[in-house]
């Protein structure tokens, strides 16, 4: 009998084991509401929409917090995108699904108007997005940390 309890005991603990790990993998989608944070000031910068589609994120801005002298279109950006407004901006594209992380893909910096490859990883149980931007390899680059909103 006491053989039969600690057998069931084992079985719910990896039934909940599984569970919990299948739970983590869904909060490890970078798929969400994610908020950056200027890299010189600390505050917030933009509130960026992730989503998936046939394979390839996308990140578009779905709320930008402007400083009073900031401009709300992105005026060096060439192209289609000049003088584009940043709100509804795509600045993350083509990033695919590569072991942990996300990579082959492009950022664009509205800020100054150029676009870099880059990479992304969900850490801290989906929580954080770890996000790289960079110039043919990923050591000469910058790299953010995004805070999950939803």
């Amino acid at each position: 009998m006491r053989i039969l309890k600690q057998s069931a005991v084992i079985a719910l603990t990896v039934v909940a084991a599984l569970a919990s790990s299948a739970a983590r993998a869904d909060n490890a989608s970078p798929v969400g509401l994610w908020r950056n944070v200027d890299d010189v000031s600390g505050k917030p910068r933009a509130l960026i929409r992730i989503t998936e589609a046939n394979g390839s994120l996308q990140g578009k801005i779905e709320k930008v917090f402007l400083a009073p002298n900031e401009s709300p279109t992105c005026t060096k950006c060439e192209g289609a995108l000049k003088n584009a407004p940043v709100f509804g901006l795509v600045i993350l594209s083509g990033l695919k699904k590569d072991g942990a992380g996300f990579t082959g893909g492009q950022i664009l910096d509205p800020d100054n108007g150029k676009t870099y490859s880059s990479k992304i990883y969900v850490t801290d149980g989906g929580k954080k997005l770890n996000v790289r931007g960079y110039i043919g390899v990923s050591l000469l680059g910058r790299s953010q940390i995004w805070q999950r909103q939803e």
